[in-house]
C-alpha cells in the first residue's frame, strides 16, 4: 500500500494506474455537517498496486487523480458509485468514465435490492471485511494505521467482485444491462441539482396550483440557501416545515410564527422574511405556468391492476435472479397501471423486454397469472 499526501506523488501513481484497463476507486468523505461532501481520501487499485491519497493534505493538487477519471481508456469500477462520481462532479466538473458499479451488477445478477459493499465481498469471496472504521472521522489527521488498512481493503476486494461479477454478466448475456445503467449514472441530468427543480425530491403531497406555486419557492430558496452556505438543507428548513408552508402560505412573519411545524422563534431569525419573501413569489405566479398536479393513482381498479403488476415483478425477479428493485419500483408500477405509455425505466431498455411488455399485456389481458404445484406462472392468452 502507498499512502499519498504530495501532489507529486499523486501524479506518479496516476500515470502507473493509467496503464492499467481497470482500476478500482472508492472514497471517504463527511456530510453530515455540509450540503457538498467533504472528500476526505481518495482509494485507488490496479492489479499490481493499491494507494491511498489524502485528499486534504496540505496543499495537495488533486488535479491527476480527477484526470484519471476522466480517461475514457481506463474502466472505473466502483461500489454503489452515485456519491462518488457526485464528489468527482462538484470538485471537477467532470464525471468519470467509463465506470462499472458492482452494486448495480449485482442486482442484475440476483444478489438482492441494493447488496452492501461487505456482504457482496463475503458472499463472493468468503472474507468478511471489517467494517469497524466505516463510520470513523475521516477529516481528522494523523490517519491511523488502521484506518489505511481499512481504506485499501475496500479497493483490493473490489477487484476480486469486480472479476466475479464481470465473468458472470458475460456468461448469462447481461453485460449490455449494466452498461445502459452506467450511462444513466454518469448523466449529468443525475447530479446537476437546480434549485428550481429542489421541489421534485420532497415527498409532499399539494392538492393545489396555489400550494404547488408556494412549495416550489420555498424549496427554490432552501436549496440556493443550502448551497450558498454549504449546509444540509434540513439544517434550515425541513421538509415537513415547507409542505405546512405550501398549505398554509403565510404571507407575513406573525402567520409564519404561527406553524407549528416551525421552531419557535424561527420568524424573528434571518429567514423568515426570506420564507415570507419566497411564499409571497409563489402566490404571484401565474398557475399557467405551473406543472400539473398528478392525480393520485389506484384509484378503482386501478389498485387492483397495481396488485397484479407487483406479482408478475415477484415472478419475473425470480425467474430470472434480478433483483426486483432494478427492475421496477411502485411508481413505476403505478404510472404503467395508469398509463400505456409511461416515461419510466420498466418500459425502457432491457427492462421492457424482460418486464414491461408483460406488465401490458397483464394488463390488457393479453396474458394472466395462475398458480401451478405451487408456483406462480404466466399464461399467455389468444386474442
Amino acid at each position: 500500500m502507498n499512502f499519498i499526501t504530495t501532489t507529486e506523488q499523486l501524479a506518479a501513481a496516476c500515470t502507473r494506474l493509467a496503464s492499467f484497463p481497470v482500476i478500482t476507486v472508492d472514497t471517504e468523505f463527511l456530510r453530515e455537517t455540509t450540503y457538498y461532501p467533504l472528500l476526505c481520501v481518495v482509494q485507488l487499485a490496479s492489479a499490481d498496486e493499491a494507494v491511498v491519497v489524502d485528499a486534504l493534505a496540505p496543499g495537495i493538487d488533486l488535479k491527476p487523480f480527477f484526470e484519471l477519471m476522466a480517461n475514457d481508456q481506463v474502466l472505473k469500477v466502483f461500489h454503489a458509485a452515485r456519491q462518488d462520481i457526485e464528489i468527482v462532479w462538484h470538485r471537477a466538473g467532470i464525471l468519470p468514465h467509463p465506470i462499472f458499479d458492482t452494486q448495480v451488477a449485482a442486482m442484475v445478477l440476483g444478489y438482492g435490492d441494493s447488496i452492501a459493499y461487505d456482504q457482496l465481498v463475503e458472499r463472493i469471496t468468503g472474507h468478511r471485511p471489517d467494517k469497524t472504521h466505516r463510520f470513523t472521522d475521516w477529516s481528522r489527521r494523523p490517519l491511523t494505521e488502521e484506518q489505511l488498512h481499512y481504506a485499501v481493503s475496500d479497493v483490493t476486494h473490489l477487484r476480486d467482485v469486480f472479476a466475479a461479477l464481470d465473468a458472470d454478466l458475460k456468461k448469462r448475456g447481461r453485460s449490455d444491462w449494466v452498461s445502459e445503467e452506467m450511462e444513466i449514472l454518469t448523466s449529468p441530468k443525475t447530479y446537476d441539482f437546480h434549485p428550481e427543480r429542489a421541489w421534485e425530491r420532497l415527498k409532499t403531497r399539494v392538492r393545489k396550483p396555489r400550494e404547488l406555486a408556494v412549495l416550489m419557492e420555498v424549496a427554490a430558496w432552501r436549496e440556493q440557501e443550502a448551497q450558498s452556505r454549504d449546509v444540509p438543507r434540513n439544517r434550515i428548513v425541513k421538509d415537513e416545515s415547507i409542505g405546512d408552508i405550501a398549505v398554509h402560505a403565510p404571507t407575513s412573519l406573525e402567520r409564519l410564527a404561527n406553524l407549528r411545524s416551525l421552531p419557535k422563534g424561527f420568524e424573528r431569525s434571518k429567514w423568515g422574511a426570506d420564507v415570507v419573501a419566497a411564499v409571497q413569489r409563489g402566490l404571484a405566479r401565474d398557475p399557467q405556468t405551473l406543472p400539473k398536479i398528478e392525480k393520485p393513482r389506484n384509484n378503482g381498479n386501478g389498485a387492483a391492476i397495481v396488485e397484479l403488476l407487483k406479482v408478475l415483478l415477484r415472478m419475473t425477479s425470480e425467474r430470472h435472479a434480478v433483483a426486483s428493485k432494478v427492475i421496477a419500483t411502485v411508481d413505476d408500477l403505478e404510472q404503467i397501471a395508469a398509463d400505456d405509455n409511461a416515461d419510466v425505466g420498466a418500459l425502457q431498455g432491457w427492462r421492457r423486454e424482460l418486464f414491461g411488455e408483460a406488465a401490458l399485456a397483464l394488463k390488457h389481458g393479453r396474458l394472466a397469472l395462475a398458480i401451478d404445484k405451487g408456483k406462480v406462472v404466466r399464461v399467455d392468452r389468444e386474442d
